[in-house]
Parts: C-alpha cells; sequence; structure tokens
C-alpha cells in the first residue's frame, strides 16, 4: 500500500510539476501579451504624435525656408540691379574715355602734321644757312687770308693765353691766401720750437791740441829715434804734428774717436811722465776704455735728455759715438738732440705722435757714427741699424724719410725733415766747405738762367735767396708767376740744400730819355 502510495506519488509529482510549468507559461503569456499591446498602442500613440510634429516642423521648416529663399532672393535682385548700375555707369565711362582719346588721337595727329611741316622748312632753312655759312667762311678766307684751321688755332691760342692769365691770377689769389694763413701758422710753431730748444753751435774741425807742461817734453814725446812717436802713431792712427808751436803738440785724424782716444792718452802720458812705448800701449788701453765709458754715458745722456727710454744698448753706444762726429761742423749728437726737441715740440702743438717723433728726431741720423765703417749713405746705414735692433716701423719710416728719399706718409716723419731743416739752418749751426759753397751759387744761377725771358740772375745770402731778372718785354706780370713756380720746382729737384731758398722774380720797366 505504502509502495503504491509511493508509486503514486512519484507519478503525480511530475504531472503536478509539467500543470505548473502549463499554467506558468500561459500566465506569463497573458501578461506579456498584455503588456506587448500595451506598448504597441503606446508606440502607435508616440508615432501618431511624432508624426504630428514631424509634419508641423515639416511646415515651419518649409515656411522658414520659403521666407529664406524670399529674403535671398531680394538680396540677389538687389545687388543684380547694383552691378547693372555699376556696369551701366563703368560703360559710359569708358565710352567717354574712347571719345575723349580719339579726339586726343586727333589733336596729336595734326601736331605731328605740324611738326612734320616745320621740319621740312628746318631743313629747308638749314641747307639753305649752310650754303650761307660755306659762302661767309670763304669770304672771311679771302679777307683774313687765313684758311680755317689757321684761324682755329689763332683762336685757341689767345683762348689759351686768356686761360693761363687768369688761371695765373687765381692760383696767385689762392696761393697768397694759403700762404698768409699756412706760413702764419707755421712760424707760430717753429718759433715756439726754437724760443723752446735754445743751442749752442760751435765749429769743431779734425785736430786736436795738447797743451805741453814745457817744451822739454816734446822730445820725450819723440823718444829715442823716434819710438815713442812711432808706437803712439801706430796704436792710435793719429798723426803727431810736433813744431815750433809753442808748448804744444798738434793731433790730427779725420776719425773723431781715434784722435780722442790719443788725445787722452798722451794727456795721461804727460802727467805720469814715464813715456816709453810700454808704458805708451797701458796708457792708449786704458784711454780706449775710458772713451768707450765716455761714450756710452754721452749716449745714455742723450736719451735721458730727451725722454727716450726702451733704446737697445748698441744703439745707445751709436748715439754716444755721434758726439765725435761732426757735419759741415756741426755737432751731429747735438744736432739729433735738437732735431728730438724741435720734432717733439711741434709733434705736441699739432696733435701728433709726440713719442714717435721725438724718438725718430734723435736717431735720424744715426747711420753717420759708422758711415765712415760700412758702404752706403747714412740714411740706408741707419734704416739697416734700427731693423736689426727691431725699432718700430713708424720710426724706421720717418728715418728713411727725413731726406725725402722716399715719399713722408705719417706727420711725423713730416715733422722730423721740418726739425732737421731747422736745426741746419740755424745761423751758426754748420759751415760748408768754399768749394760746395761755390759750386751750389753756380748751380742756382744755372738752373735760373736756363728759363726762356730771363736776363741776368744773382744767387745771393750764401746761397739762400736768388733773384732772377727777367725781360720785360718778354715775360708779362702774370708769367712771372709761372717762371718762379717752375724754377722753384727744379731747384728742389736737382738741388740738396738745408734750409730753404727764396725765388725772387723781378721785372721792371725803364724809360729812358737824353736831354740834348
Amino acid at each position: 500500500m505504502l509502495e503504491a502510495l509511493g508509486n503514486s506519488i512519484f507519478i503525480v509529482i511530475p504531472i503536478l510539476i509539467i500543470i505548473a510549468l502549463v499554467v506558468g507559461y500561459l500566465v506569463r503569456k497573458y501578461i506579456a501579451e498584455g503588456k506587448i499591446e500595451s506598448a504597441e498602442q503606446t508606440a502607435n500613440r508616440i508615432v501618431e504624435d511624432a508624426l504630428k510634429e514631424a509634419e508641423t516642423q515639416k511646415k515651419e521648416t518649409l515656411l522658414s525656408a520659403k521666407e529664406e529663399i524670399h529674403s535671398l532672393r531680394q538680396e540677389v535682385d538687389k545687388e543684380n540691379r547694383e552691378r547693372r548700375n555699376e556696369l551701366q555707369r563703368l560703360e559710359r565711362r569708358v565710352i567717354q574715355r574712347e571719345e575723349n582719346v580719339d579726339k586726343r588721337n586727333d589733336s596729336i595727329q595734326k601736331k605731328e602734321d605740324s611738326l612734320q611741316s616745320k621740319l621740312s622748312e628746318l631743313a629747308l632753312k638749314e641747307d639753305t644757312i649752310n650754303e650761307l655759312v660755306e659762302k661767309e667762311m670763304e669770304e672771311l678766307e679771302r679777307i683774313s687770308g687765313l684758311t680755317l684751321e689757321e684761324a682755329k688755332d689763332i683762336l685757341l691760342h689767345d683762348v689759351e693765353k686768356k686761360i693761363r692769365r687768369e688761371s695765373a691770377l687765381l692760383i696767385k689769389r689762392i696761393e697768397t691766401q694759403a700762404k698768409e694763413d699756412g706760413d702764419k701758422k707755421a712760424k707760430e710753431i717753429l718759433s715756439y720750437a726754437i724760443q723752446k730748444c735754445a743751442a749752442d753751435h760751435v765749429a769743431e774741425t779734425t785736430v786736436s791740441v795738447v797743451t805741453l807742461p814745457n817744451d822739454e817734453m816734446k822730445g820725450r814725446i819723440i823718444g829715442r829715434e823716434g819710438r815713442n812717436i812711432r808706437t803712439l802713431e801706430t796704436l792710435t792712427g793719429i798723426d803727431l804734428i810736433i813744431d815750433d808751436t809753442p808748448e804744444a803738440v798738434i793731433l790730427s785724424g779725420f776719425d773723431p774717436i781715434r784722435r780722442e782716444i790719443a788725445r787722452v792718452a798722451l794727456e795721461k802720458l804727460i802727467i805720469d811722465g814715464r813715456i816709453h812705448p810700454a808704458r805708451i800701449e797701458e796708457m792708449v788701453d786704458k784711454a780706449r776704455k775710458e772713451v768707450d765709458n765716455r761714450i756710452r754715458e754721452d749716449g745714455e745722456a742723450a736719451s735721458f735728455e730727451t725722454g727716450i727710454h726702451g733704446l737697445h744698448p748698441e744703439i745707445i753706444r751709436l748715439l754716444g759715438r755721434l758726439k765725435f762726429r761732426t757735419s759741415y761742423g756741426q755737432n751731429v749728437l747735438k744736432h739729433s738732440i735738437e732735431v728730438a726737441h724741435l720734432a717733439g715740440i711741434m709733434a705736441e702743438e699739432l696733435g701728433a705722435n709726440v713719442k714717435i717723433a721725438k724718438r725718430a728726431g734723435l736717431l735720424h741720423d744715426i747711420g753717420k757714427a759708422v758711415d765712415h765703417e760700412v758702404e752706403g749713405p747714412h740714411v740706408a746705414i741707419g734704416v739697416d741699424i734700427l731693423k736689426k735692433h727691431k725699432e718700430s716701423a713708424q720710426v724706421i719710416h720717418a728715418v728713411e724719410a727725413h731726406h725725402e728719399d722716399i715719399e713722408a706718409t705719417s706727420i711725423e716723419a713730416v715733422l722730423v725733415q721740418a726739425a732737421d731743416a731747422v736745426s741746419a739752418a740755424r745761423p751758426g749751426a754748420r759751415r760748408e766747405t768754399l768749394h760746395s759753397y761755390i759750386k751750389r751759387l753756380e748751380k742756382l744761377e744755372e738752373i735760373s738762367n736756363s728759363f726762356e725771358g730771363v736776363e741776368k740772375t744773382f744767387a745771393i745770402q750764401a746761397g739762400r735767396e736768388v733773384r732772377i731778372m727777367v725781360k720785360p718785354d718778354q715775360v708779362d706780370d702774370v708769367e712771372m708767376i709761372h717762371i718762379a713756380k717752375e724754377i722753384a720746382s727744379k731747384i728742389q729737384d736737382e738741388l740738396d740744400y738745408p734750409g730753404q731758398i727764396k725765388v725772387n722774380v723781378i721785372r721792371e720797366t725803364r724809360s729812358i730819355e737824353y736831354a740834348k
């Protein structure tokens, strides 16, 4: 029973489950169908509302579009009307311009026709004038007896003469003004420099005189069979002249340093009293050392006096040697110191480099210290010495240009030239040999007499002025200016001289009558 009941339960339970499933399915289906129907109704309602709203919006959009199209159409019509009006206005202007151009073309054409006719008339007149000119020229040539070329030459000669006269007057006026201003300023600077640098000048010779305590000393100097005097002359290279001059011995030689060594040695021997070959040799060595020391001290003193420092010891020694060197009787070391001062003063006045000017002025004649030992002019020797001892290019240029061997390219070089000339041209600074003096005077007169129209020439004032008398019937007042300039230029090119030479051209007209 229980087993039958359990079997029936096992059968009923699946059935119940199936029934429950079926009922649940049916219930869910009913509920779903209801929801679907409700959703369909809602969707239909939404669709209908959407369609109605879309229709409304469509109508509104169409209306707005129609209004916008209408507005755009109106704007386009307005722009079209404005463009048509602008085109019509431009068209009227173009038509007007074309009418104006046509009028101008007509006017230009008329002018061209008129010009062409005038050109034709001018051509005819030109031919007529040319014929008349040819006839006039032929008539003039016949009357004057000159050809056209000859008349041109005469006319050009007259014009050239007139222009030369006018140019000479202009040159004279400009030169006068320039000289007045330039000379005044130059004189002020030079006078200022000369006043600040006063120097004494003495003429030195090639002999030295040694004073003796008595005439008996002459015999001791000569020595037995002349051995003492021969030893002294051999060691020093100087000639001793022992003559009738009381209590004096003359030392003669062209080398001033050797002459100084001989003088010092002889004075030491006289003081010592022991005069024999060995003692003479000893004293000559001492004198040579003493003179060498003096040379170095003189060079250092010159450097200190001019305020120039940093010189090579060899250059200082050469400067000291210049004390025993003369140029036309002028002591070269004193001259160099004076040139340094003058160049420095003028450089300071002109705003130039004072140190370069003074240094070049002191060293400008350094080559004269060894010009008797080395071949060549003292300028070239000095330049080589300065280059060897690394002097500056500006100083070397000023030294090389101080005798115008090359063109001066710096104001310091020009100032050294001027200072050298001023120092050499001082009264009493230099003396010249009679031969060179006469030769220069003759050369001055020869140069002046070589010019056409010169009647007489006189070199005066020791060759520092040349007076030229010209023929008044050949040279007029204007031509005098050209002659003076040409003579001065030729003197500069052909002569070497200290300072400057004044060229004075004189023209005079004399009227002479005789009372009978």
